[in-house]
């Protein structure tokens, strides 16, 4: 596969990388299963996935236990990028910044992941009680323990609260079954407003303190809002870019239909962009993205992929899944190699309506 630098310390990845959230977290829990998502783990190393994503908070903690138990031997083969900064609730995700915490975190991490030291730990939300320095200040000191090997930050709103909304965690009986499953280039337009200002400002700040090597924000066909300053701002730094959702959770895969259904405790249950009213009016969306696919004897989910890879030569694409049939499939869009005949005709695509907040 492809291999792109994450930051100014040149760390090698695959140009995709495995998303391990789904395979613990936020989506359709009937359908996880530990030995299918080990699975999963080990093809996306076989195809060049090197990256693989997680967070204390998946689970919480399940998926990086999950991860530890998958590699095993394979440990050299992996990057392995996690997070710290969220604290899981019953109804809510509460940010904690104190460095006493970060560092607490980050060894039941270690331990969690049968490692002794992170490729990237991440910060997954800044605390609002806390100066973002002091926390970055922490896990600086993490890298100077031999601990973790760079740092990076997870974009976040513009106007981070201290609770936020979390998977609501729902019964087993009350479960519904549910159905299937070079430069920065411009991309479709995007809203007038900034809505990456706030997270930019913080990274300033903490750029002074330890060099940023990632960030890490929602960048997908459907969502391409980080192309306005957030991706600019990163490749003027050689900072590295972790296009999270690629696949806008599953709906630029194509293989969900309007009106599936998800189990109560799937996100996309609550997310006004699955809704059976939104994901019809953003059908020619994907429409848009299987005539491309067509042409390449390709899928829609790696041209969904390919176009992320193509917004600049720093961006590793993120692509979540817990199948290794997936992992694979999602690992070759590395090859695939838009021309600017499609590149022209996806930037005509209509805006995807509904809002991701």
């Amino acid at each position: 596969m492809e291999r792109r630098t994450v930051g100014s310390a040149a760390l090698e990845v695959g140009a995709v990388g495995l998303g391990c959230a789904p395979m613990s977290w936020a989506y359709t829990r009937s359908q996880q299963r530990g030995e299918e998502s080990v699975r999963a783990v080990r093809a996306a190393l076989d195809h060049g996935s090197t990256l693989l994503d997680t967070a204390d908070m998946y689970g919480p903690f399940t998926n990086e236990l999950l991860l530890g138990r998958a590699l095993g031997a394979r440990r050299h083969e992996a990057f392995l990028a996690t997070k710290c900064g969220l604290l899981v609730g019953e109804q809510h995700l509460v940010t904690n910044g104190r460095p006493g915490y970060v560092r607490r975190a980050c060894d039941a991490s270690l331990r969690r992941l049968q490692t002794e030291v992170i490729d990237l730990y991440q910060l997954h939300r800044p605390d609002p009680e806390v100066p973002v320095e002091e926390t970055w200040g922490a896990m600086a000191e993490l890298v100077a323990a031999g601990k973790v090997r760079a740092l990076g930050l997870c974009a976040f709103n513009p106007q981070p609260a201290r609770r936020l909304p979390a998977p609501r965690r729902v019964p087993a009986r009350e479960r519904v079954a549910a159905g299937a499953r070079g430069g920065v280039r411009p991309g479709p337009p995007v809203p007038a407003e900034d809505p990456y200002a706030a997270t930019v400002r913080q990274l300033e700040r903490v750029q002074q303190v330890f060099p940023v090597s990632a960030v890490q924000a929602e960048l997908s066909v459907w969502s391409p809002e980080a192309l306005a300053r957030l991706v600019p701002w990163c490749a003027a730094r050689d900072v590295g870019f972790l296009a999270a959702m690629p696949l806008g959770s599953g709906y630029l895969t194509g293989t969900l239909t309007p009106g599936q259904g998800f189990e109560p405790e799937d996100v996309r249950a609550r997310h006004p962009r699955f809704t059976a009213e939104m994901m019809a009016a953003n059908q020619p969306v994907v429409a848009g993205l299987r005539r491309v696919a067509r042409r390449h004897g390709a899928t829609v989910a790696q041209v969904a992929l390919a176009w992320v890879l193509s917004r600049d030569r720093g961006i590793v694409a993120l692509a979540g899944t817990k199948r290794a049939r997936w992992a694979a499939e999602n690992a070759a869009a590395a090859r695939l190699r838009l021309t600017e005949r499609d590149l022209a005709e996806i930037a005509r695509l209509p805006r995807a309506l509904g809002s991701w907040d």
